[in-house]
């Protein structure tokens, strides 16, 4: 008998192979390790052979562009907001020169605006605290809550909108107002259009003697000549432009929201020459809108408060929130003559009369 072997079945194929003994696996390990060690060399040598084959200009340009990247990296980094920067700027290199802010820097120790007082929030509580002694603390509380946290806000606020000395919460916010904001006011100024305009003339017949009469004064401008006139300045009359003004002057005591009582308050002439442009700035507070009445109004001419460009129209009021960053300027040729505007300012629609009470308090001239 011869025995012959038989070919495996589909079902001995089927069964699973025997697992390789530990010697086995760490052979073929090794192996694998070897051969990646391998692999790693030839693309290292491949690699230094590419850099040793590359042109050496181009390998130095190539430096030249990751320096300078890296250093284009470091400085935008650094780099302060445009407009908070250009803002700031301004006021110190122009604080030397005896202006601040596109103002003449008064230098006055009572000055809100040019002076600058390291214990102003400390003065400003004690005199809110006086008023409410006096009066009553009905009411105060947004003034109280200003004033307490005045440094956070001033700091927190965008730099579209920066009052300089006080900012009064929650009031609503826009570069511009409608006429119907303080409509009786506004329409008081436009139908004594022709008594404002023509006390200007009178008053402006002076520059053809001298180059600045008295009773005006020049305001720092980057290019051309800016003039005002005052009546009230500061919340202060002054005597003796009223004198030469008297209908504009009891003109103002008709107006029902016209700041007369507090450092915020200012009512006067105000003329650009042709070629002139005022340095964007901001406004001491946001509890007043500014008014401005044109007078003469050549083509050429705008105002931009909050990016947002407006032109005056003779006889016609424009109201405007002047905490928020603006500009204006004079264009037109020469022979168009000037851009003239009574300016007044209102109070803010949205502060209470109590507040307005006590914001005049707290803010007299002189305190």
């Amino acid at each position: 008998m011869v025995w012959v072997p038989l070919s495996p079945t589909s079902s001995d194929r089927r069964a699973p192979l025997r697992a390789p003994s530990t010697t086995t696996m760490s052979l073929e390990w090794l192996m694998d390790w070897s051969w990646s060690l391998d692999g790693l060399r030839d693309f290292i040598a491949t690699g230094i052979q590419s850099f040793r084959d590359c042109d050496a200009t181009a390998l130095v340009a190539v430096a030249c562009l990751l320096v300078l990247f890296v250093w284009y990296c470091y400085h935008v980094g650094r780099e302060q907001p445009r407009a908070y920067t250009t803002v700031n700027a301004l006021m110190q290199s122009t604080e030397a020169n005896g202006v601040q802010n596109g103002f003449v820097y008064c230098q006055s120790p009572e000055c809100v605006r040019c002076s600058h007082h390291d214990g102003l929030n400390q003065k400003l509580y004690h005199n809110l605290q006086e008023y409410a002694k006096r009066y009553s603390w009905s009411g105060m509380g947004r003034i109280h809550k200003g004033i307490r946290e005045q440094g956070r806000y001033l700091n927190s606020r965008p730099s579209i909108q920066k009052p300089e000395v006080f900012f009064l919460p929650d009031l609503p916010t826009m570069p511009y107002f409608s006429r119907d904001a303080q409509k009786h006011d506004v329409e008081l100024l436009e139908r004594n259009f022709q008594t404002i305009l023509c006390e200007f003339e009178t008053l402006y017949k002076a520059f053809s003697n001298c180059s600045l009469p008295q009773g005006w004064k020049m305001n720092s401008t980057p290019s051309g000549e800016w003039f005002t006139f005052y009546l009230v300045n500061q919340g202060m009359c002054v005597p003796r432009n009223c004198r030469r003004c008297p209908r504009t002057y009891r003109l103002l005591g008709s107006l029902r929201t016209c700041i007369g009582n507090n450092v915020f308050g200012n009512a006067c002439i105000s003329v650009l020459s042709p070629g002139t442009v005022i340095a964007e700035h901001y406004g001491p507070t946001n509890i007043r809108i500014r008014c401005h009445l044109g007078l003469k109004t050549p083509s050429n001419c705008e105002l931009v408060v909050g990016g947002e460009p407006q032109c005056w129209a003779e006889g016609r009021c424009l109201l405007f929130d002047d905490s928020f960053l603006h500009t204006a300027f004079h264009e037109g040729a020469p022979e168009e003559g000037p851009r003239v505007v009574f300016m007044v300012d209102l109070w803010h629609p949205n502060v209470a009369a109590a507040e307005r009470q006590a914001l005049d308090f707290i803010f007299a001239p002189g305190r």
